[in-house]
């Protein structure tokens, strides 16, 4: 199995039999055979030879036919030619996957004295390991003494990186960053009804917004936190670039012991303008859970909280960067100002941390409609449900939710809604950027109203309608693509998936930042696969999936904007090939997706990849309702993981993606214990998620084939690989970055 995944279909069994025993190997051709001989007569002939471009290769003896011996013989001439290109190549390469350690010493070593320095050999922890008697230098003597001769050199596929990516200390920068964190645990999304404190001369003040401001920000501060000075000018700024855009700002001294003349001197010193309040009697901190000196909340003219976090991520305890790279405030305000909602909607605040006690737990006893469950819904629910969205229901007024509530009570209570599968793996913050799931306050609230007489409350306690554009969510594109000829979607039944090309023109390569795909009869779109083929290459040598895809739809995740500096690339000359599965919905329509990209101005530091661990040799037995299949391979260099995409069929019953340290220890990467064919979600880690060489990544699939299994198409039936969804597949997507070789690249 260690190889196997490598080599998906047909056409690769001859490379994955060099690493076979021979029995192993003739049983693998049998069964990809059997899977080709669609009439059972034992000669694959006529249109099942057009079924891979490999298939008509294996007629020795020219008669139009293909039988099973000819098969074995032509993929044993294919193993031999695998065994004699590894041999050929030994000079550079150790046999199975192994590295010659003579190779990479002499790749390193640029000035070709037989000496690596520092200058060389870059990543200090190897130096400090090769360099064995501490001369300052390694040689090939030392290199081989620690370790050995040859070195691994087996990967996941052709998109993961074949050496060390990544040094110690590149990964380390990762940790430094404000953290995202699940935004409903904070409170986001919740009204905060208004507070009073007192000023530096022991006034009260309303920290309210003024008629026509459009948002509020409560600006903590400590004039003996360093990291909150080092924030002063920045908030000056702030102050500045939004003076007269309908912003109030309150500085909150949070030293709850802090003296008024403190205060004042931080507030002279960087020149800041707007009200001061003093926080003595803790009242900020327990009313919003603050955690740090340096943390702020945007409210927007309804009270309702719609960002918490980070000014930025200039500072933080241990490190300082030249200029911020993320400017969470900024983006949050601007995106209020313009009626949206901020992308990123709460951080941890680096910074000096509070010492509050918990407030103790509650039962609330007065939800209304108005004050509380409207906002619990705008923050989860109405970007699908409203008016003309993809969901098959609006849930945007009273009268919506009343309508439909005993299905949002069904299927919230049973974790079906909002769409997420990922288990809670353990107590930190956050660590899917995308988690879709109900916070367990939001969930209790939600479930306690309607379980009760289901109160109205004060319209004027209302949040501010939600709007939409049904224009692109990544701005305008660069360059949009459609596909060139509508698809015609049938009223009932079942659909094969479609597939169709788009040429690019470009002559030069391309970095892509963000992509959307749109749908012109999204109710009928289960998924899309967006795939690049080189120029040169073809649409079969793009296989069934299993390598790797460049963008995907399903409903509900439908774009992607990568972070700054970070891009894939869009090769001069490709083709873009679109794998749709229709689903009919009892109306006959037609469909013309397209696709928008959003160039990243310059080449990007980091390029990002989707590798992939996959099954093919998939034989799931009939009436099975949990058959196991596992997948692994060892990472040949350090990694950063960016997501996680599980794909199976309608079989497909829980997936999950774990992580064997080199010291033995097992990780759950991401466990999703009841897979749903209808919702192939990405889960995107939060931070990127740091894999050390030397580990194993694996990937276990659970499928029933059993006649409980409501979706399953014919439980008598002994299952293998396939791209129809009366098929099946077994495949673990990893999106992962790399840092960018220099290159000639377009910027736009």
């Amino acid at each position: 199995m260690r190889f196997r995944f490598l080599f998906p279909g047909l056409a690769s069994l001859g490379i994955a039999a060099a690493f076979l025993p021979a029995s192993r190997a003739a049983d693998e051709i049998a069964e990809k055979f059997q899977q080709f001989d669609t009439n059972h007569d034992g000669v694959l002939s006529g249109d099942e030879l057009k079924a891979m471009a490999i298939l008509p290769k294996l007629d020795l003896n020219g008669d139009g036919r293909v039988t099973l011996e000819e098969a074995r013989e032509g993929m044993a001439k294919m193993r031999n030619a695998v065994v004699d290109a590894l041999q050929k190549r030994s000079a550079e390469g150790g046999p199975n996957g192994q590295l010659a350690v003579e190779f990479v010493f002499k790749r390193l070593d640029k000035n070709g004295d037989g000496q690596l320095t520092p200058d060389e050999l870059k990543d200090k922890t190897w130096f400090e390991k090769l360099d064995v008697n501490k001369d300052g230098v390694v040689t090939l003597a030392e290199a081989e003494q620690v370790l050995g001769k040859t070195i691994a050199r087996r990967a996941l596929d052709r998109n993961l990186p074949r050496s060390a990516s990544f040094s110690e200390s590149d990964m380390a920068t990762f940790k430094e960053q404000p953290l995202l964190v699940k935004a409903g645990d904070r409170g986001v999304g919740r009204r905060v009804d208004d507070l009073t404190l007192k000023d530096l001369q022991g006034h009260s003040i309303p920290l309210s917004a003024a008629k026509g401001d459009k948002a509020v920000v409560l600006a903590c501060f400590s004039a003996t936190c360093p990291i909150s000075n080092k924030l002063g000018p920045e908030l000056a700024r702030l102050e500045k670039d939004y003076a007269g855009k309908n912003v109030a700002f309150y500085l909150v001294n949070i030293a709850s012991e802090s003296k008024p003349d403190d205060a004042a001197k931080y507030i002279t010193s960087f020149g800041l303008k707007s009200p001061v309040v003093m926080d003595t009697a803790q009242t900020v901190q327990r009313t919003l859970a603050a955690t740090t000196s340096t943390e702020v909340f945007v409210l927007d003219a309804a009270r309702t909280l719609v960002y918490r976090g980070a000014i930025n991520d200039q500072y933080g305890l241990g490190y300082s960067k030249d200029a911020p790279t993320k400017n969470f405030l900024r983006d949050a305000l601007d995106a209020v100002l313009h009626d949206g909602a901020p992308a990123i909607a709460a951080t941890s605040a680096p910074g000096c941390a509070l010492d509050v006690p918990a407030a103790p737990k509650t039962t609330s006893t007065h939800l209304t409609y108005s004050h509380d469950i409207s906002r619990i819904l705008q923050s989860n629910c109405v970007t699908c449900h409203r008016q003309d969205g993809i969901a098959p229901f609006s849930l945007e007024t009273y009268a919506d939710v009343i309508e439909h509530a005993g299905m949002i009570k069904k299927q919230v209570d049973r974790g079906a809604m909002p769409p997420w599968f990922a288990a809670k793996s353990g107590p930190q913050d956050h660590t899917w950027l995308n988690d879709r799931s109900l916070s367990d306050s939001d969930k209790t609230d939600l479930l306690a109203w309607l379980n009760s007489d289901r109160p109205t409350g004060n319209a004027a306690d209302a949040p501010l309608p939600r709007h939409f554009t049904e224009e692109w969510l990544i701005g305008k594109p660069d360059v949009v693509y459609q596909i060139p000829r509508p698809v015609q979607v049938k009223a009932e039944g079942i659909m094969p998936y479609q597939t169709q090309t788009v040429e690019t023109e470009f002559t030069e390569d391309r970095w892509v930042r963000g992509y959307e795909i749109q749908p012109t009869a999204r109710a009928v779109v289960h998924h899309v696969i967006v795939r690049i083929h080189p120029k040169g290459t073809t649409l079969k040598e793009a296989g069934d999936g299993a390598d790797g895809f460049y963008a995907a739809y399903v409903p509900g995740n439908s774009f992607r904007l990568l972070p700054e500096g970070f891009a894939k690339r869009l090769p001069a000359g490709s083709k873009i090939s679109f794998q749709i599965h229709y689903t009919p919905n009892g109306h006959a329509t037609q469909d013309q997706l397209k696709i928008g990209f959003v160039f990243a101005p310059q080449p990007p530091q980091y390029e990002v990849h989707v590798a992939s661990l996959a099954k093919p040799s998939l034989n799931i037995p009939p009436g099975e309702a949990n058959h196991i299949e596992v997948a692994e391979t060892p990472l040949p260099s350090n990694m950063m993981f960016m997501s996680f995409m599980p794909h199976m069929h309608v079989r497909g019953k829980a997936f999950k993606y774990e992580l064997i340290t080199p010291d033995g220890k097992t990780e759950t990467l991401l466990d999703i214990p009841r897979y749903d064919f209808n919702w192939q979600l990405r889960y995107d880690y939060a931070t990127p998620k740091v894999s050390p060489a030397g580990s194993t990544i694996k990937v276990t699939a659970i499928f029933d084939n059993s006649a409980g299994n409501p979706a399953n198409p014919d439980p008598t039936k002994t299952v293998r690989w396939g791209q129809q969804t009366y098929d099946e597949m077994m495949i673990g997507y990893v999106e992962h970055f790399t840092p960018l070789a220099a290159s000639k690249v377009a910027k736009q």
